[in-house]
């Protein structure tokens, strides 16, 4: 409460830069945060004294004049007594000069500070600001006019104008015939294309026509104001290549970022009318000049637009419409491939984590999806041709093999000759050449694997070429990659090489692999034993875990010996794809091949859990490899499940790691259904509960610990997907609903969503009638636990929706809240009318946040909803007034 006051002190006595700028930053934060605070008879003076202390500080330094100008702008918007803001703010400060820079920093902050996530002003109350604005939009464009012409050329003054004008374009309330015959957009484009205009006025220039290109994105709506951008951007192509010529790349990028823009607005009318009127594809001519610039930060910025274009011609799906666009994709690829080249001098393999090496992914991406308009199959014996026919330099290879690695999948396998050709020549390539041409050549091989699949002579010089590159450290995590995926797709031809897999598995760590290549190795390892015949798969998977079981006891015994704790996780991640992806067909009554494996090494993992059980890190590492060793045997794991769950519970009551309770939910998932398992099984969840409550009632527990409420509640809905009567009928029941009505509020993803889809099963359970005997059982359960908790839970989500939770958690709310209603729709009305009555009805800035009408409307959509959509849409919407 007291930093209005000191920080009202701070501005009036005007000590230094710091102390004014921490005041005016406080007084902003204090308005955004807890305006609420202020009795409504003190808005007035508040508003008085922040003029005030703008207009004595205007000269200090211009970002004190921002947090004032943003404080004036966010109290504004609040004040709902302060009518026509803008009118009066102009009238006051119009004929002084000096008053000019804050009377628009002010202006241009205000339109920007309408849709800001850090006031909750309502969509009311928005609404009736954005009418009031474009009431005044005039006045204010008629002021910056006035102050152009006063400026003349003095640039300070331009940037501002330029800067504010953008600001109430984004808003979207200039009137577009208005502006179309204005004096301002003239002034815009003369400045564009002098050659002489200074970096940052170019920079400001360029956001405004941007922002003007955005805000008619409906082109039809506003034809004139379209069409003089339309032809004022035209004329920028000189003034581009004069840039160029310049090699002013900030000016390069600016016109690039206009063009793209410019691209972007029209791009309907394009693909609606090619090549006629503002269709006319000599904006596509731009961005393709564009594209031709060496820098590949230029190309770039452009992406996006041919991203679009290409999803709309691909909906559309009109033959002639591809063939008129066509040429300018195969013109892009062509730039692009150039653009993927690596210096003649460049030493090593690609990286792909500095800026270039992410261009290139984002190049791969692109052309994944444009090359349906140009044809994979036709683009790639081009690209092969021009390898083929000319002797090109290694850089334009290595370009070239990588943009054939970004379309080899689309291309159809089945008896393709170049495929196959290409395939033969790129695994004769002899050790000399460039080691990036090979690292390429190597990703290439592993996108043709459906090749390999269909033309199984393939297969030994394929693994051939890719073991040489195993053996190469550079080469060696590329090469690995490619192996494990022709292992993922030709998982048949593979088992008769599964000796040599293993071979590699069981030396990997003498190739120089990363982390995950040697992950990746393992998995196409696996993918390929579980087709090998079933009596063989429980020796070869013994084999194969051996190196790593090894590693860990090895772990284990120097531990106990000189006391030297070292990191297991390695050892604990391989074997948990090795489970993962070891999934052979089990016929019914057959032994699961791999149950002896696990048998055999739960002791180890039990022994490293024991020993690491304090580290979070280790432990959730462990609880992953037995969560895939269950889920690979699964009825099959039934002797581990009485030690498993007893260590589970002894370790969580001294180090409650929420891993354990999503290895339960595991454990309930594949055992929930067997009668005999049922009471083990909830006297798990109760033992596991227990320490959780602790944790979760502690100040700020549930927002502190998101993983141990997403956790908990899966174990829970597991409990009620398995075994719902068991989970009803106990006393524990009470506390983990009680738990989630305290944690629907919660913002975080995934906690949120587990939360939810805990209720919404609960509820279910009662509402569907899936002609089990127990049906009338669980619907008497629920009804009982509804009579205690229901009232609490409706109010509890409205008030979530409406101030805690983002807009994405909506449709998980309206899930709960449609169940609720199935179950019993003329409580459900009591219940969601009392929850709507306790909703506050004004802001605190006097503005009428919902009105009488919203709440009997919003309460009417919901209650006569007949599918969850329309609840979920009527969330949205209401939740909009509290926003």
């Amino acid at each position: 409460m007291y930093a209005w006051e000191i920080a009202d002190q701070l501005l009036q006595l005007k000590q230094d830069v710091e102390s004014c700028y921490f005041a005016a930053q406080t007084m902003k934060m204090k308005i955004q945060t807890s305006f609420y605070e202020l009795p409504p008879e003190t808005h007035n003076a508040l508003r008085d004294s922040l003029l005030t202390h703008i207009q004595n500080l205007k000269d200090l330094s211009p970002i004190i004049v921002t947090q004032l100008a943003l404080a004036i702008a966010d109290l504004a918007l609040q004040m709902a007594s302060w009518k026509g803001c803008v009118h009066t703010l102009i009238e006051k400060y119009n004929n002084d000069i000096s008053s000019m820079p804050f009377l628009i920093e002010i202006l241009t902050v205000l339109p920007e500070e309408v849709h800001s996530r850090s006031l909750r002003i309502g969509a009311n109350r928005r609404t009736e600001i954005i009418e009031d604005l474009a009431y005044y939009s005039s006045t204010v464009v008629t002021l910056l006019t006035s102050c152009v012409e006063k400026a003349g050329t003095e640039e300070k003054m331009l940037i501002k104008v330029f800067r504010c004008l953008g600001s109430w374009f984004n808003l979207g309330v200039l009137d577009s015939n208005f502006m179309a015959g204005n004096q301002l957009l003239m002034v815009l484009f003369q400045v564009l294309q002098r050659d002489e205009t200074s970096t940052n006025l170019h920079e400001a220039a360029s956001d405004c026509v941007c922002s003007a290109l955005y805000a008619i994105e409906n082109v039809d709506t506003n034809m004139g104001l379209a069409l003089q951008l339309f032809q004022g951007v035209l004329t920028l192509e000189t003034a581009y290549h004069m840039a160029v010529a310049r090699e002013d790349l900030d000016k390069v990028l600016n016109y690039c970022r206009i063009f793209t823009e410019l691209c972007e607005t029209f791009l309907e009318t394009t693909v609606r009318s090619p090549g006629q009127g503002m269709g006319d594809l000599r904006t596509l001519e731009l961005l393709l000049i564009c594209a031709g610039h060496p820098q590949y930060e230029v190309v770039e910025i452009s992406f996006n637009f041919w991203y679009r274009l290409g999803e709309h011609l691909y909906k559309i799906n009109d033959a002639a419409l591809h063939t008129i666009f066509r040429p300018y994709i195969q013109r892009l690829l062509h730039c692009l491939a150039r653009h993927c080249q690596l210096d003649p001098d460049h030493e090593g393999i690609p990286e792909d984590t500095d800026d270039f090496g992410e261009f290139r992914m984002r190049v791969s991406d692109l052309v994944k999806d444009v090359i349906f308009l140009v044809g994979s199959m036709e683009c790639f014996s081009q690209l092969y041709a021009t390898l083929k026919e000319g002797n090109p330099s290694w850089e334009v290879t290595e370009a070239v093999l990588f943009i054939m690695a970004a379309i080899a999948k689309s291309v159809d396998p089945e008896n393709n000759p170049t495929l196959a050709e290409v395939l033969q020549q790129v695994v004769l390539l002899p050790e000399t050449v460039h080691i990036a041409v090979r690292f390429t050549s190597i990703e290439l091989v592993g996108e043709m694997s459906e090749v390999v699949d269909r033309n199984p002579r393939f297969l030994d010089p394929v693994l051939n070429y890719l073991m040489k590159g195993l053996r190469e450290q550079p080469l060696a995590s590329a090469a690995a990659k490619s192996i494990h995926n022709i292992c993922s797709v030709c998982r048949d031809h593979m088992a008769q090489h599964f000796q040599g897999l293993l071979d590699i598995a069981r030396a990997l760590d003498t190739f120089a692999l990363s982390t995950e290549a040697a992950v990746g190795l393992l998995k196409g390892t696996a993918l390929v034993l579980a087709r090998l015949p079933l009596e063989k798969i429980a020796e070869c998977l013994s084999d194969l875990c051996a190196v790593q079981v090894l590693a860990l006891k090895k772990l284990l015994s120097e531990e106990s010996t000189n006391g030297k704790s070292a990191d297991p996780t390695v050892w604990l991640d391989r074997l948990a794809v090795i489970f993962r992806h070891t999934n052979p067909i089990v016929e019914n009554g057959q032994t699961h091949p791999c149950q002896k494996v696990i048998q055999e090494i739960w002791p180890v993992l039990s022994d490293t859990l024991n020993t690491h059980q304090a580290d979070n890190r280790i432990v959730e590492r462990c609880c992953r490899c037995l969560r895939f060793a269950v889920r690979c045997v699964g009825k099959g794991s039934a002797n581990l499940l009485q030690p498993l769950v007893t260590q589970m519970v002894s370790v969580y009551q001294v180090y409650p790691h929420s891993c354990f309770l999503y290895l339960g939910s595991i454990l309930v998932d594949e055992y929930g259904m067997e009668e005999g398992c049922r009471q083990g099984l909830l006297d798990m969840l109760q033992a596991l509960c227990m320490p959780t409550f602790q944790l979760l009632e502690m100040q700020n527990g549930l927002r502190n610990h998101p993983d141990t409420v997403d956790d908990l509640f899966r174990l829970a809905t597991r409990f009620v997907q398995r075994s719902p009567v068991t989970l009803l009928s106990s006393s524990i029941i009470v506390h983990i609903i009680q738990c989630a009505v305290a944690a629907a509020s919660l913002d975080h993803r995934d906690a949120n969503c587990s939360v939810m889809k805990f209720m919404r099963d609960l509820i279910h359970t009662g509402v569907s009638n899936d002609h089990e005997e127990d049906f009338e059982l669980r619907k008497q359960l629920i009804g009982q636990a509804m009579g205690q908790h229901g009232q609490q839970l409706i109010t509890q989500l409205m008030t979530s929706c409406c101030f805690c939770l983002p807009p994405y958690t909506l449709p998980d709310v309206a899930e709960v809240l449609w169940e609720v209603m199935l179950f019993d729709r003329p409580t459900f009305c009591r219940w969601l009318e009392n929850a709507l009555k306790a909703l506050p009805k004004e802001t605190s800035g006097g503005a009428v946040t919902v009105t009488h009408k919203q709440l009997t409307d919003f309460h009417k959509q919901v209650t006569s909803a007949e599918e969850c959509k329309q609840v979920c849409w009527a969330i949205r919407e209401f939740t909009r007034l509290y926003r």
